[in-house]
């Protein structure tokens, strides 16, 4: 039995940061800004900054909790 994941169940999970935006819906520029402020987190491969899938999740967790402070 072959246990490997069919190429068409492939995700990635390291996203180039442009590629992060783009799955954020946000300009690359807001991306960046993100990430230097610390609310973005990101991780070094070599020279290339890398966005984990989990942390784009953990990104809009924070994002949806921000938005709920606001509205109280």
């Amino acid at each position: 039995m072959d246990t490997a994941p069919a190429a068409s169940t492939f995700q990635r999970r390291l996203h180039c940061v442009e590629a992060a935006a783009e799955l954020l819906g946000v300009k690359r520029s807001t991306a960046y800004e993100e990430i230097r402020l610390g609310r973005l987190r990101t991780v070094r491969v070599g020279r290339r900054r890398l966005v984990p899938t989990e942390y784009i999740d953990d990104y809009v967790e924070l994002l949806k909790r921000e938005a709920e402070a606001a509205a109280i």
